[in-house]
């Protein structure tokens, strides 16, 4: 009779479910459930009494936390030891490496955007302004791309001298070491500004800056070591390197074969207690000019100089590269890129346990120490430099783009070449917006190091594309090397990118999600701890806490990813963001429930098979990422004050990014192992279908546009590169010709009508000018814009040759040689 009732069960563990509510909640509903059902039905007063108490019966050891902990979560501790996978030192510090940051909001399924929004936008000081308007636009000014590759095969010795002088390899050093002390941010627009002119200046400045041993020092070195150090290194007294690649350890870091012995020795004329070690390492950027070497080595002590440990572990020291046995070694050429780079080699070479970094109580501590360091470098050096080169792309091809015309329309306007414009300027958008959210976090004081390899991944991939579609609109212009092309070198050297710092292979398909899953979520590391705690009592609390803290967050993000599949999530709450945003951030809550849910179903069923499964963890790394560069284009939205003319790129950006989210969703629930909870993860992530369909042609449309034209949108998604003002210049060519192209359209548009109407004769364009002159149709002033117009074109598209033995490289085209070489001399 009242059957229908037992339709509010359902119902109400949704609610539940989805408001997370703790069990004595789930408890009283179920009573009150119960009670009012028995009395509806007429059931005996015993009846409902025996219902209530089988209920209590049920729900006592859960409740109770000793009974709780005794009945049920000691067993399950039991069985979590029996199939946890043994996990090395090196495994876990790189595990527990860094702090977490936004992506452990998003990774949990209930992101905070208020606190998203409250994080400062990094700004820069006023030092740092004057440092980027000056000796940076000086040392841009003093290289080129096509000189540095292909003339001297290196930075121009004046060039080096000036970044030296300057304080460019000092960014991160504090002034009482003699360094700049500059932000993270600072440091992420130096290197991205030197990345829009020229790859070898701005590794050369970027390194010493990243990790190395200017930054191990500053943590983990002595006061003496610092004290003689820092300020060398700040004035490029000293230039660092840091070698940690072994041949046969390239991915697998951690298991570098390079060793050293502990053992007795003569130092400067007396025996002490030092090391003796054997290494080969390659890959090693500034190794062939550096004079203080980093090197990472696994440290024994078989004799127990030091202690009963002999495997003492991976151990960085600062070895002077003119120390007897080292070897420096030659040059690597990495796609012909020039940076320095090479290998370095040294066979029982000895040397003091003073060497160590942090002295001889850092013996085998190495790798904590690079792992924990890893994700503030990791951070800034890539996603900055790959963002200024994707930069230089956006901008210098958006303006050929206009200025180059065929069947007299600018290519620019014809669809195929908007939907290339169109993917570069929306990642361009999202790349600079995820550089610029996570420079801020390193600011902040976080290590993050799940974030640190999203963005090297992401921002280096998207680079990548944003560079090749550039080529594709150059064309023939952008295959032909020389002086004039300004994106060749670039694109040549993009796998450098994808490959150094880890590869991105090896990033996305084991680092994120597999760190990620672990690090990021609130409660798996607590449970791994408690199970190896020793302290069998205190890991029993803590085990019980976490575990039930775990299941409650799992069956909440159930709930809630299949309720705002249903509802669309239009009624999640959401901050006071612009309303044309308010969508994305109810749409990236649900898509971030669902990750968690899904992660949770996945780590329970699958195991520690997921590790190997690995197409399935970079598709929800990818997943994770995507969550992350939404919210850096979000969060760019607001900071920049919600720009109407912006809007088109963070519209893009967010679309494509929420559409390849909804794929890698896509590709996890088609290809989850076990068919059956697949099929069901598809209904409650998507109980209505998927909702994102690609990007539109008309927003591709807009976007494009944006390109093309001198604006202050187009201003600001190239902000901070380097804009040379001379039109000899490939760019400055560019930049002038785009100007006065748009200037000229509309006298050309008046001299076709007027050719049209029969008052002007077909010709050259240059006769047609002067005959519309003559005519009255155009002024002078105008003829001599159409001139100028010609003029720039020309430039523009012009194409480098050379004598056929290549005998006689310029340095620069024709044109510009003598300005270079005026520069130099005023910088001089």
């Amino acid at each position: 009779m009242h059957a229908w009732l037992w339709l509010i069960v359902p119902i109400a563990a949704l609610a539940l479910a989805y408001l997370r509510a703790p069990l004595l909640a789930w408890v009283a509903v179920g009573a009150a459930f119960l009670g009012g059902y028995g009395w509806l039905a007429a059931w005996p007063p015993a009846a409902i009494a025996t219902a209530l108490l089988a209920l209590g019966a049920v729900a006592l050891p859960f409740v109770v936390a000793p009974l709780r902990r005794a009945l049920i979560s000691a067993p399950l501790l039991g069985v979590y030891r029996r199939i946890l996978p043994q996990m090395s030192q090196t495994e876990r510090e790189a595990l527990e490496a860094g702090s977490v940051w936004w992506e452990g909001d998003l990774f949990r399924g209930r992101p905070d955007w208020k606190k998203l929004l409250a994080y400062p936008q990094p700004r820069l000081g006023a030092e740092e302004q004057a440092f980027l308007d000056g000796p940076v636009e000086e040392l841009c000014a003093m290289v080129s791309e096509w000189e540095t590759t292909a003339v001297t095969h290196d930075l121009p010795p004046e060039a080096w001298q000036f970044a030296k002088e300057r304080g460019f390899l000092g960014m991160i050093i504090p002034k009482k070491y003699g360094g700049l002390e500059f932000s993270a941010y600072a440091h992420s627009q130096v290197v991205m500004k030197l990345s829009t002119r020229c790859s070898t200046a701005a590794v050369h400045v970027m390194v010493p800056n990243s990790l190395g041993p200017a930054e191990l020092l500053l943590h983990y070195g002595t006061e003496a070591q610092k004290q003689y150090y820092l300020p060398r290194l700040a004035r490029g007294l000293e230039i660092p390197a840091f070698a940690l690649t072994s041949p046969q350890a390239g991915s697998d870091a951690a298991a570098i074969p390079d060793a050293g012995l502990v053992c007795r020795g003569t130092w400067q004329g007396r025996e002490v207690v030092g090391m003796r070690v054997t290494w080969d390492k390659r890959y090693i950027t500034l190794g062939p000019i550096c004079t203080v070497l980093g090197l990472a080595f696994r440290l024994y002590d078989p004799d127990r100089l030091l202690g009963e440990t002999v495997d003492l572990g991976i151990t960085c020291a600062l070895v002077p590269a003119s120390h007897p046995g080292v070897d420096i070694g030659r040059r690597h050429l990495p796609l012909n890129a020039v940076f320095q780079n090479g290998p370095t080699r040294g066979r029982e070479v000895f040397m003091p346990l003073d060497w160590i970094i942090g002295g001889p109580k850092m013996a085998g501590q190495g790798w904590r120490m690079l792992m924990e360091s890893l994700a503030a470098g990791r951070s800034i050096s890539l996603p900055s430099s790959n963002t200024g080169m994707a930069m230089l792309a956006v901008r210098a091809v958006g303006g050929y783009a206009r200025v180059r015309s065929q069947f007299k329309l600018p290519i620019g306007k014809f669809e195929g070449i908007e939907e290339l414009l169109t993917r570069m300027g929306g990642n361009l958008y999202a790349m600079d917006a995820a550089r610029t959210l996570t420079a801020g976090a390193v600011d902040l004081g976080e290590k993050p190091s799940v974030v640190s390899a999203i963005v090297k991944y992401h921002v280096t991939e998207r680079a990548r594309r944003v560079v090749t579609d550039g080529m594709d609109i150059l064309g023939g212009k952008g295959i032909c090397l020389g002086p004039s092309n300004f994106l060749g070198r670039v694109w040549q050297q993009m796998p450098v990118s994808i490959t150094v710092e880890g590869a991105n292979v090896l990033t996305r398909n084991l680092i994120i999600f597999g760190q990620g899953a672990i690090r990021c979520h609130p409660y798996v590391l607590r449970e791994m701890n408690a199970a190896r705690n020793p302290d069998t009592r205190a890991g029993l609390r803590v085990f019980d806490a976490a575990l039930w803290g775990h299941v409650g967050m799992t069956v909440s993000n159930a709930a809630r990813s299949f309720v705002m599949g249903l509802t669309g999530s239009h009624f999640v709450r959401v901050p006071d963001v612009a309303p044309e945003t308010r969508r994305y951030y109810q749409q990236l809550t649900r898509f971030s429930a669902s990750l968690s849910y899904l992660a949770d179903v996945s780590m329970m069923l699958i195991g520690g098979d997921l590790k190997r499964k690995e197409k399935l963890s970079a598709r929800m790394g990818d997943i994770l990422s995507l969550l992350y560069l939404c919210s850096a284009t979000l969060k760019r939205f607001e900071a920049e004050g919600r720009q109407a003319a912006d809007a088109p790129l963070m519209h893009w950006a967010i679309w494509d990014a929420m559409f390849r989210a909804q794929n890698a969703f896509e590709g996890v629930l088609s290809n989850f192992p076990l068919r059956l909870a697949g099929h069901i993860l598809r209904r409650v992530v998507f109980p209505l279908g998927r909702p994102y369909v690609v990007p539109s042609d008309q927003l591709g449309h807009e976007v494009a546009r944006l390109l093309i034209e001198p604006s202050a949108t187009r201003d600001r998604l190239t902000a901070g590169m380097y804009l040379p003002r001379d039109d000899e210049d490939p760019v400055g060519a560019i930049e002038a010709a785009l100007a006065v192209t748009i200037e000229a359209e509309n006298i050309e548009a008046g001299i076709r009508a007027a050719q049209k109407s029969g008052r002007l004769p077909a010709g050259r364009p240059e006769a047609q000018a002067e005959a519309a002159r003559r005519a009255g149709i155009i002024t002078a002033a105008e003829q001599a814009v159409l001139a100028r117009r010609a003029q720039l074109r020309e430039r523009v598209i012009r194409v480098d040759d050379f004598p056929p033995d290549l005998s006689a490289l310029p340095a620069a085209a024709p044109a510009v040689g003598a300005q270079v070489d005026a520069r130099r001399a005023a910088v001089a």
